[in-house]
Order: C-alpha cells, then sequence, then structure tokens
C-alpha cells in the first residue's frame, strides 16, 4: 500500500500586491464592511444631534393604531408581491410546483434576506433547502436565484430613475443636488434597460462585452416590472404612512425611499443597518422633526422585519403541531418546515439576541420601574438587566449552531430565551419581549427533533462573518447608548451609581458587559490554536474502510485501497467519507460510505473539520441524493457530467439496438481474443504481465498515472482487486481492474491499459464479455464511470457554469476527448445519471475546481503535461 501527498504550486506569475489582496480578501472585506457600519453610525449620530430620547418616544407614542394598521396592511401586500417574483421565475424557467409550499418558501426566503442582509445568499439558502425537497435540480434552483436576483436589482434601478425624473426638482431640493443632473442620469438609465427591454423582446440573447444574457420576453419583464414597482411601491408605503405630517409627498418619497434601500443592498451590511436611515434622515431632516423620524423608523424596522419574520416562525410552529398534521394546507407547510425551520430559528435567534442587546441600553418606561420597584428589590432589577445583555449575545452566538442542528445549540438557545424570557418581567414589565421570546421558545420545543447532532463545547467557534456580525451588534448598541444618553454628562461615578431609576448607569454597565464577553469570543476564536492536517491513511484505517465498502452497494468506493486518501469516520465507525487535501480544498470523494443514516452527519462533519483548518470543503462527483445534505450545510451544487450505468438484469445482445456489440464480441473471437477474469487471491502471480501492458500503453500515449478519483498502477492496490484480462495466443494483451462489493449489486472498473498492438475493437470486446460476465455471476448493474461535462444545459437561460461546460464539451476535443468518451459509453444503452460539485458559491468553486484538477493530475506537472 502506497501513501502520496500533493502539494500545489505557488503562482509566482502574479503581483505581489494582488495575491496579498486574494489571500486576505475575506478579512479586508469585513473590515470595509465594518467600516461603512462605524461610517453611517457616526453620521446617524450627527443628523440626530438635536435630539432626545424622550422626544423619540413620544413619537412612537403619538403614532396613530391606524398608521400602523395601514404600515401592516402595506407590509402584507410587499411580502404578497414577493411571493410572485418566486412564481414568476419558476415560470420563466418552465417549472411547476404547488402554490402553497412556493409561497412558504419564499415569504421565508426573503424574511431572512430582509433581516440578516446578503439576500442572494441567505434567501439563496433557503430556497435550495426548500426547493431541492421539492424536486427541483440544483441548475433549476440557480436559475430561480438568479433570476429574483437580477429582476430585483433591475426593477429597483428602473423604478427608482423613472420616479427621479418625475419628481425631480421636488427631490432636487430634498437631497441638495441639481434638477437638471438628476434627469440626466434618470434618462440615461431609463433609455439603456429600455433598449434591452427592446432588444430582448422576443427572449432574445444579448452579448454585453463578453458575458451573453437571454433577456425575459416582453410578456415576462413588463409582468416583472410591475412586480417590483409594486413592492417597492407599498414597501415605501410602510415608512410613509408611519411617518408625521410632511409637505413630501408620496412621488418624492418613493424615489428616496429606493435609492435608501439600493445603497443598503450595496453596502452588504446586514439588513443595511445604519446605511438605511442614514439615507432617510440625511434626506428628509428638513422636512421631518428627526426625533418623529427615528420613531417612524424604529416602528419600520419592527413592521416590515421583524414581524414577517416572526410570522415565518409561527407558520413552522403551526405545521410542526400534532393537531394540524392532516390538514391539506399544514402538509403542505409541513413538506418545506423540516429543511428551512433550523435556518429561520437561527435567524429568528439572531434578531432575539440582538433586541435584547439593544434593549439593555435604553431606558425602561418610567411606569415599569414604578411597578417593579414596589415588588421587587433593586438588586434583582439591576442583576436581570444585566444578565439579559448577556444572555443577548449567547443567542447570537448560537444562532449559528442552530443553523447547523446541533443540540448543544438548541439546549442553549432554550436555556437563554427562557431565562430572558423571565428576566424581561424582572428588569422591566416587556410584554412584546416576552411574547417573541415566548414564541421562539415553543418553536424550539416542536422542532426539537431537527436538532440531534452532537455539538462540542469549544470546536464550533466563530468565523469572521459571525465575528464581524457581534461587532456590528456592538458598535450599534453604542451608537444608540451614546444618542439615548446625549445629555448625560460621563463621570467615573456612573459606573457605581445603583438606583431604580438610573438608567445610564445601568446601560453602560450592559454595555461593558457585552463589549468584554464579546471580545473574549472574538480574540479565543481568532487566536485558538491552528489546526492541523490530519494523518495520512494507517494500516488500521484502510482495514476497517475496506471492511464497511464490502459490505455496501458502492462499487467506486473501492478507491480508498489506492492508499492515497484520508478517511474520516463517523461516530459509530460504520461509515467514512475519502478525502484528499490539495491547497485549501479538502476534497471528498464520492458520497459518503457506509450506513445510510449517517450520510447527513458525515456531510456536516467533514463540512465542518474543513473549516475549522481554514479550509474549503469539496464533494466532487456526489450523487443526488446527497445535494439535500449539502444544501443543508450551506453548500452548492455544480453539474460535473453525468454517470453511465447499465442494467445487467435487462441487458441482452439479440435484437437490432445492441447489433454493433454483437459484432465486436464475434470480431474479438475471430481475431483469437480470450477473456478471463482472476481474482485477487492469483492476481500477484501475474501482476509483471499487467505491468507490461501497462507501461507499453502509458509510452504509446506519452502520458502519466493519474490519482485521487483513478487508480494507479501499483503492485498492492492492483493485487487487491479482480481483473479481467484479454490474451491472445496467451500473451496478455489488455486488462481492466475490477471494481466489487461482496453485496454483488454494482460493478465497475478503474484501471484500463492496452498494448499497442492489441486487435482493435478490444476495449468493446472487452466490456461486453465483462457484462455478460457479471451478469451471469449475479450482478445486477454495471457503473461504466463518468462522461465529464456531459448533459450540460445548452439553453440561453442556462446558468454560466453549464454554458462554460457546454463550450468546453463542444470545443475541448484538443484537451480531452469528451464527446468520444460519451459516444463509447452510449453504445451500452445506460441510464445517464448527473454527478455533482458541491461547494462553496462564489469564486470559491472556481478555486475548488482548480484544485480538484491539481490532486488529480499529480500537482502542477501533470496538469500542464500529460
Amino acid at each position: 500500500m502506497s501513501t502520496q501527498e500533493t502539494h500545489s504550486a505557488p503562482d509566482v506569475t502574479r503581483h505581489p500586491i494582488i495575491a496579498l489582496l486574494t489571500r486576505f480578501r475575506v478579512y479586508l472585506t469585513s473590515l470595509i464592511m465594518l467600516a461603512v457600519f462605524a461610517m453611517m453610525a457616526y453620521a446617524v449620530y450627527k443628523l440626530t444631534n438635536e435630539v432626545s430620547y424622550d422626544d423619540v418616544v413620544l413619537a412612537l407614542e403619538n403614532t396613530s393604531w391606524s398608521a400602523i394598521l395601514w404600515a401592516t396592511l402595506f407590509t402584507f401586500l410587499s411580502f404578497a408581491s414577493l411571493i410572485y417574483y418566486d412564481m414568476n421565475a419558476l415560470d420563466y424557467i418552465g417549472k411547476k410546483l404547488p402554490f402553497v409550499p412556493v409561497a412558504v418558501t419564499a415569504f421565508s426566503s426573503y424574511a431572512i434576506g430582509n433581516t440578516a442582509g446578503f439576500g442572494a445568499l441567505s434567501g439563496g439558502a433557503i430556497r435550495f433547502r426548500a426547493y431541492s425537497r421539492l424536486g427541483l435540480s440544483p441548475e433549476d434552483i440557480g436559475r430561480v436565484i438568479a433570476f429574483v436576483t437580477l429582476a430585483f436589482g433591475l426593477g429597483l434601478i428602473s423604478v427608482s430613475a423613472i420616479a427621479s425624473l418625475v419628481t425631480a426638482p421636488r427631490l432636487a431640493v430634498v437631497v441638495g443636488l441639481d434638477p437638471d443632473w438628476l434627469r440626466a442620469y434618470s434618462i440615461i438609465i431609463i433609455a439603456i434597460l429600455g433598449s434591452l427591454l427592446f432588444v430582448g423582446r422576443n427572449g432574445k440573447t444579448v452579448r454585453i462585452m463578453r458575458v451573453r444574457l437571454r433577456l425575459p420576453d416582453s410578456l415576462t419583464s413588463s409582468r416583472q416590472f410591475l412586480i417590483t414597482a409594486f413592492d417597492i411601491a407599498v414597501s415605501a408605503s410602510v415608512l410613509y404612512v408611519l411617518l408625521p405630517e410632511t409637505n413630501v409627498g408620496w412621488p418624492t418619497f418613493f424615489a428616496i425611499y429606493a435609492t435608501a434601500v439600493g445603497l443598503g443592498v450595496i453596502s452588504h451590511v446586514p439588513a443595511g443597518l445604519g446605511v438605511f436611515e442614514a439615507v432617510i434622515i440625511g434626506a428628509l431632516n428638513n422636512a421631518v422633526s428627526v426625533d418623529a423620524l427615528l420613531g417612524s423608523l424604529l416602528l419600520y424596522r419592527l413592521i416590515y422585519h421583524v414581524v414577517p419574520l416572526t410570522v415565518a416562525i409561527i407558520m413552522i410552529v403551526v405545521s410542526e403541531a400534532r393537531e394540524m398534521a392532516q390538514h391539506p394546507v399544514a402538509s403542505d407547510i409541513s413538506n418545506v418546515a423540516g429543511r428551512i425551520s433550523p435556518v429561520l430559528l437561527s435567524a429568528f435567534a439572531l434578531m432575539l439576541g440582538t433586541m435584547l442587546i439593544f434593549s439593555s441600553v435604553t431606558p425602561t418606561p418610567d411606569a415599569d420601574l414604578d411597578i417593579l420597584s414596589d415588588i421587587l428589590p433593586l438588586p434583582v432589577v439591576e442583576g436581570a438587566h444585566f444578565i439579559s445583555s448577556l444572555l443577548g449575545i449567547a443567542l447570537v452566538i448560537t444562532s449559528r449552531g442552530l443553523s447547523q442542528r446541533l443540540d448543544g445549540a438548541w439546549w442553549l438557545a432554550l436555556i437563554s430565551a427562557s431565562a430572558a424570557f423571565v428576566f424581561s418581567f424582572l428588569r422591566a414589565v416587556a410584554i412584546f419581549e416576552a411574547t417573541f421570546l415566548g414564541v421562539f421558545i415553543v418553536a424550539l420545543l416542536l422542532n426539537a427533533r431537527r436538532f440531534r447532532r452532537p455539538a462540542s463545547l469549544f470546536a464550533p467557534m466563530l468565523n469572521l462573518p459571525w465575528i464581524l456580525a457581534l461587532l456590528v451588534i456592538v458598535a450599534g448598541a453604542t451608537t444608540i447608548l451614546l444618542v439615548v444618553y446625549r445629555d448625560v454628562d460621563y463621570s467615573h461615578d456612573l459606573w457605581w451609581q445603583f438606583e431604580f431609576f438610573g438608567e445610564a448607569p445601568r446601560g453602560l454597565r450592559a454595555l461593558l458587559g457585552v463589549t468584554i464577553v464579546t471580545s473574549a469570543i472574538a480574540v479565543f476564536s481568532l487566536l485558538r490554536p491552528a489546526f492541523h492536517h490530519p494523518d495520512p491513511l494507517t494500516d488500521e484505517d484502510f482495514k476497517k474502510a475496506v471492511e464497511i465498502l464490502e459490505g455496501q452497494n458502492n462499487s467506486d468506493a473501492n478507491l480508498v485501497r489506492m492508499g492515497d486518501k484520508r478517511v474520516m469516520f463517523s461516530e459509530s465507525g460504520r461509515t467514512f467519507v475519502m478525502y484528499g487535501i490539495q491547497g485549501r480544498s479538502w476534497i471528498a470523494l464520492g458520497d459518503p460510505v457506509g450506513e445510510k443514516s449517517e450520510t447527513g452527519e458525515m456531510v456536516w462533519r467533514f463540512v465542518e473539520r474543513a473549516r475549522e483548518a481554514g479550509g474549503r470543503a469539496v464533494f466532487y462527483q456526489v450523487s443526488p441524493a446527497l445535494l439535500s445534505f449539502c444544501a443543508d450545510a450551506g453548500l452548492r451544487a455544480f453539474k460535473l457530467g453525468e454517470l453511465a450505468v447499465v442494467d445487467l438484469q435487462n441487458f441482452e445482445l439479440k435484437g437490432g439496438r445492441l447489433a454493433g456489440l454483437r459484432q465486436a464480441l464475434s470480431k474479438g473471437r475471430r481475431d483469437g481474443l480470450e477473456f478471463e477474469v482472476v481474482d485477487p487471491p492469483h492476481v500477484r502471480d501475474i501482476v509483471h504481465e499487467l505491468r507490461a501492458v501497462s507501461d507499453a500503453w502509458l509510452a504509446h500515449h506519452d502520458t502519466r498515472e493519474k490519482t485521487f478519483s483513478l487508480g494507479s498502477f501499483d503492485d498492492d492496490y492492483v493485487s487487491s482487486l479482480p481483473v479481467a484480462i484479454l490474451r491472445k495466443e496467451g500473451r496478455a494483451v489488455a486488462f481492466a481492474t475490477l471494481f466489487v462489493t461482496d453485496k454483488k449489486s454494482e460493478g465497475s472498473v478503474d484501471i484500463m491499459r492496452f498494448a499497442p498492438d492489441a486487435p482493435k475493437g478490444s476495449m468493446d470486446f472487452l466490456f461486453v464479455s465483462l457484462l455478460e460476465y457479471l451478469k451471469n455471476v449475479g450482478y445486477s448493474s454495471f457503473n461504466l464511470g463518468m462522461a465529464p461535462l456531459s448533459g450540460m444545459s445548452k439553453r440561453d437561460m442556462a446558468p454560466v457554469w453549464d454554458r462554460i461546460g457546454g463550450i468546453l464539451y463542444e470545443h475541448g476535443e484538443r484537451f480531452y476527448n469528451f464527446k468520444g468518451l460519451r459516444a463509447f459509453k452510449s453504445k451500452f444503452h445506460p441510464r445517464w445519471q448527473p454527478r455533482y460539485l458541491a461547494v462553496a458559491g462564489g469564486t470559491a468553486v472556481v478555486l475548488a475546481v482548480m484544485d480538484v484538477t491539481l490532486i488529480i493530475s499529480g500537482g502542477v506537472r501533470g496538469v500542464v503535461g500529460k
């Protein structure tokens, strides 16, 4: 048995500055986002210089219930229109799904996307989990996500341009720009979008530089524009009806609102927090009193962001209730509830944790303090207030574990929320806060079975994006504290003042506790000991893996016998994942091998282990059955090609369909070819003959051995497998190593080598003889292997990945015989099954493909050579 390591060579041609930026791009992006939020927070602080907290509370109290009801109605209409984004996208790609599960999925996606930010990613993850359960392929889901993201972006730009053109004079006064410049910008934008609409009016394809884009037809474009315009109009109306009376008309406000939403999306700050508020306050501070504007913005966030997320959680709670289990509508909801409930609960925990932290730095109403002072001692109130802020941090941290379905996160979230529920009455009579916490607790209890993955106390530390989220929350709490207690003169004595009505000291102490705990967690997460790469495969692990693969149906799992891959076992030791490490990529080959019930846990286990080591998890050549588990772990699937599987039970050489194979078999016999299968105990005796054929084949093709996803000729490896041999006049002229298991369900081949002087058609003869042999000894199917890039979508609306793959398939013959390989396998009339690469989205897929190519080719030399 041999073990080998591969390491990628550095790209010496890349500029050092570009290499440095690439290496630290995650850190730089996080710092930029934090800087944007800090600048916007400072802008809000300066714009509210003359505002007092009491004035904001008074403005909230003066908001009429009719305005709140109107805002709620407009929120409902906005989310109803958002549902039709997905319906329109499904119609565009030609897929039909039941309305109820689509509505639940779309509503939940937007509820989370609006709250967490990164709508294309956070909402896209929800869609991937739910729509994969409803039968859509990864390619179709990718097209839905692309459609709704592009539709919203183009719709927002076009609607803003039209609104700015109509309201240019009034809008110019509000934002301080020249109306002619506003009109000019609007006309240019409208002209560009109008031209695209005209060119693609019949679904034509347009080329922008090197990018080909098939635009929707006029009907689809018009329908989507109306949906987007209606959505932005009613969402703007949510905030507009909450504003006090003002001389700013609705059309002008509509243009300002669309601009604020656009800048919030571009900033990538979660929910556009701070960015949206800064734009609105900066544009309207001369027309509306800032204290009233702040109160309206606060209500807007509550109604348009918090309430929909709460409703989504309630829907999941209802779907889990046993008395609703037989109801058709509840059944439709339950169809997707199991996939999205952990993500919804994660977002809800993040929101509740933020709410607890923010409420700890704002004053408690005097009426509540009057009640508490009569029934509770001061230390209880002070302790409840301080501990509630720390419970907020706990909920923020557990939100990550909830998204990963960890049982420890579920318990910590349940305990933290239950304690916060009690403390909400001890530190203030916070009815609304307690209501949200109560809904969360009930949802956790009803979804307990979704969280069964064992959690380690210290292993799942926070990564950089989560640390950034914590820092943004702390920075937001600090800004709120500074705004609320602007009129309180700071002194060191404030820290030691303990009074029922001493709100500023209480807020300072809570913020200090939050800052200390957050800093400790961030430092511990960033400075924890580096994770060491696991050791290569040991003899003990090798024997254990071979024992497992012999008891299941996946013949390709025999690749573990090569010994060039590491192995990760499940807790029970009955399932394993074989993988290699190339650069930063941890590349798992195929589906987990072993117990089907442990498949999901092994996916999570592998993804988390890779992330702990600072790498990216990649699943290579996985089946469609694994995609839902990959989606749960936050991975996106990209099609690699199709696997050819022959049904041996129905394989017959009779009839005209397989006449060519029958002729190949007859020709081989006339040429004197003899077929035999040698089992492992006896392969060792002929391995020298096989090596001679292999060396001749490599020399004739001027190539070298591949690794990882293919076997290479090693005496121990070849001797461990059955071998099919072709002989002519007693001399071996061709051979193929066989992959089989004790269950005799599926057979396959690995290494195939032919002597240069082997008769023409020997490959056909070998495969036909092998199929007949395996059928006779009781095998039910034969795996012919994958045809790379086969079956890629050729439609103009196909994802970029499919279009690139299709181009390589059509025009890449000088690099690889894609079409010839597909044509050869098609002779046997197999069933074609898709195979995928699953990895985190974005640029990670490109880096993952490069690393997979390197590890298969044995490094850079294997890529640039043969």
